[in-house]
């Protein structure tokens, strides 16, 4: 099945004194507030990677809405899907492209992909205002199409594919295979599913066999365009592919024994014979980070005056870049007699508590959904309860945010495992799509648009409310996201030159420090 008729886009612009250059930048905090012992020790640190917040340059998108029109999405379902793909419509620029599937017992392209021109806004509106639903459900048949269009694309230079599938149902009668088994390639497959028949685990399973992808629950008797329209405000503002963090241990120094990536990133990731280690994110939107825990296990040292170890080397890339990132070091002071834990942690080891306390939240939260679905209900109570008292002595060096945004999501699962019929219903689809969101530290909808997610961006927040009011009037204006963009902009004007400043800045700095080595090996 060939689908090489994609029409060409219009060039993302690029405004005066817009740049690719430092679009991403990566951070390890220097941890001089932690010591570690000459003899042998374990010890933690972050790598951080950061988006830009300008939303002035990014990639162009691609997006496959793959939708379920089976009989079980009459009604109510259906018509939130149509009003979702309005809101979609009418965000879309000509630089960005559409394609409409529609799948049942079979699947059918409605539109090639096109450009979102105003004639294809105005035929888009009449082909999803016709959109019945009736048949069987076979998902794979959809999300095999809704592929199919995207492989065979002829214009792919700086855009981005992506494909939202949407279902309110389990595989029924007679269908083209499992799903779970499709391999979306660099595809990023955001699945959302309505209402207590959906096979929430087989569509978080579709979500997480591909890059960045995340799986959003969409409680019955709620509206789609709400998780639509936030993970649409990051597409939108993809500012690089294919970021990729490397670490190179630094073993031949004799400090470092083992160097390993803590569990709770949920991305590819590769070791080759000689222990370096590279992680591939994906595509990352305007605003978003991604953060690395890395443990090291130290060997004895031979020295007995303290000294700095180099432990390891931190490099980023990604596609938009044009030119290359500096290498970071991460390294720890080691002393004969180190400080003791809690002493004096510093907002540096903070941010690496955090990090920590993070992926153990979610781990938490795995283990109670599993003991939940086990029927275990008191059981998985108590280990969310666990889960609360790990957030009640951590300091963070952003106030509370992060800790009342946790702790909002353990109370909803608390309120949601009051009974069994109750998870069954919602809290199952919720704690899925938490787990996933944590993993990837993306945004994902969970029926609960009042708890703010820890990874919603800006655009995603302004893009969230703009759905509400359509919801409520869908024939008042919405603005484009020509006009989203000049507003931000107008909002902070040096948000397009900070990133490529702090680029340039950063390469500064580093010429600086080797400067400094070569002085100091010559002053000996």
């Amino acid at each position: 099945m060939a689908f090489n008729d994609d029409e060409k886009p219009a060039t993302t612009p690029i405004p005066n004194g817009g740049s690719k250059q430092g679009l991403v930048t990566m951070n390890i905090p220097t941890y001089s507030k932690k010591d570690v012992a000459l003899t042998a020790d374990s010890v933690t640190a972050v790598v951080e990677i950061k988006a830009t917040s300008s939303t002035a340059v990014r990639e162009g998108l691609d997006l496959v809405a793959v939708v379920d029109v089976s009989g079980s999405m009459r009604g109510h379902k259906i018509e939130s899907v149509k009003k979702a793909l309005q809101f979609v419509i009418m965000k879309l620029t000509p630089v960005d492209r559409l394609s409409i599937v529609t799948f049942q017992s079979s699947a059918e392209r409605l539109t090639k992909l096109r450009p979102m021109t105003q004639d294809f806004r105005g035929e888009l509106d009449g082909i999803v205002k016709s959109l019945i639903a009736n048949g069987g459900t076979d998902i794979k048949a959809g999300l095999d199409l809704g592929l199919a269009v995207l492989a065979d694309r002829v214009f792919t230079e700086s855009r981005t594919a992506n494909i939202f599938l949407m279902s309110d149902g389990k595989l029924e009668g007679k269908t083209s295979g499992d799903p779970t088994q499709v391999n979306p390639g660099e595809v990023s497959v955001y699945t959302f599913g309505f209402g207590h028949g959906t096979d929430h685990q087989l569509l978080t399973d579709i979500a997480k066999n591909s890059p960045g992808g995340t799986y959003s629950t969409v409680p019955d008797g709620t509206n789609l365009s709400a998780p639509f329209a936030t993970l649409l405000g990051g597409l939108v503002t993809v500012v690089a592919q294919d970021v990729r963090l490397t670490l190179t241990p630094k073993t031949a120094d004799g400090d470092l024994d083992k160097m390993e990536v803590a569990d709770g990133t949920d991305y590819t990731q590769t070791t080759d014979a000689k222990g370096e280690i590279t992680i591939k994110f994906g595509t990352l939107f305007s605003g978003e980070t991604r953060k690395v825990a890395v443990n090291f296990t130290l060997n004895e040292s031979p020295d007995t005056e303290e000294y700095n170890a180099t432990l390891a080397v931190a490099r980023h890339s990604y596609v938009a870049q044009e030119a290359p990132q500096p290498a970071q070091n991460i390294v720890r002071l080691r002393k004969p007699e180190p400080t003791t834990p809690g002493s004096d942690d510093g907002i540096e080891e903070r941010s690496v508590q955090a990090e920590v306390v993070r992926r153990r939240h979610a781990d938490l939260i795995g283990k109670a959904s599993e003991l939940a679905h086990g029927q275990k209900l008191g059981d998985a109570r108590e280990t969310i309860m666990d889960a609360q008292n790990a957030l009640g002595d951590i300091l963070l060096d952003d106030g509370d945010r992060m800790v009342n945004a946790l702790q909002a999501e353990l109370l909803r699962l608390l309120e949601y495992m009051e009974t069994q019929a109750l998870y069954d219903k919602l809290g199952h689809p919720y704690a899925l799509a938490t787990i996933i969101s944590h993993r990837r530290q993306r945004a994902a909808g969970r029926g609960d648009e009042e708890v703010i997610s820890l990874y919603v961006t800006p655009r995603m927040i302004a893009y969230l409310a703009q759905a509400k009011k359509f919801e409520e009037n869908p024939e008042a204006p919405v603005p484009s996201a020509d006009e989203d963009v000049k507003q931000e902009m107008a909002a902070n004007p040096l948000a397009a030159i900070s990133a490529p400043l702090g680029f340039y800045l950063e390469n500064a700095i580093q010429a600086l420090q080797a400067i400094q080595k070569i002085i100091a090996a010559n002053t000996i």
